[in-house]
């Protein structure tokens, strides 16, 4: 990648181009499993080592993907020094939620090593989707999953990410109680039916893409 070895231009893209800047103050942390599961906006890399100090961090999940980006490239390095596993686990944070991804997401979750923070930009749609994800593989509710997309964390549930929203809304309404969350995932769940009948809100979605500049 086009940063790897170029700590200078790595630092200037990720303050300036992908707005670090904002999150040297904001870091939009939270336990979503104690001592297990934690999410939060891309960590800066002293954050990373914090977290090694702190919680004993052994897995970065990056819910942005693979990227030609700054913050990406110090990422790695961070991780790299310290020891930290670092997995690429994309997903999207304005279409509705992929199955494939979502039963790859199921894997990770199953064999990856504890404690694991999730990061997507600003910690607010696709951490929130993984987070409720995480509460969902562990046998929680789909109320319990729908905490993690809330304005506490930035999520405008009324924006085009109000799909992550309703993606778990429809598991709870079409199947909680009779089918197991991952069964339902397999076997029911219909991606293009959700994208079908989501709408998103005129000024909720000019406050999240143009004021607020989501990802």
């Amino acid at each position: 990648m086009r940063f790897d070895g170029r700590p200078f231009a790595a630092w200037m893209n990720s303050l300036w181009v992908d707005h670090a800047v904002l999150r040297t103050v904001w870091r939009n942390f939270a336990v979503v499993v104690p001592g297990q599961w934690y999410r939060a906006s891309h960590p800066l890399p002293w954050r990373i080592g914090g977290w090694v100090r702190r919680i004993g961090l052994r897995t970065i999940v990056n819910l942005r993907g693979p990227r030609e980006c700054g913050s990406d490239a110090l990422s790695r390095a961070a991780t790299g020094r310290l020891g930290v596993n670092h997995v690429y686990m994309p997903f999207e944070s304005r279409g509705a939620p992929h199955r494939d991804r979502i039963l790859r997401f199921h894997e990770i979750w199953r064999t990856v090593e504890t404690p694991v923070l999730m990061h997507c930009k600003s910690g607010a749609d696709r951490a929130g989707l993984a987070s409720g994800l995480v509460l969902m593989f562990g046998g929680g509710t789909a109320a319990d999953a729908l905490g993690q997309l809330s304005l506490r964390f930035g999520h405008v549930r009324r924006a085009p990410p109000g799909i992550l929203d309703a993606f778990f809304l429809r598991y709870q309404a079409e199947a909680e109680g009779r089918l197991p969350f991952l069964d339902w995932v397999r076997d029911e769940y219909d991606e293009e039916a959700l994208r079908r009948d989501f709408r998103a809100h005129g000024l909720a979605s000019f406050l999240n893409d143009q004021v607020l500049r989501r990802e």
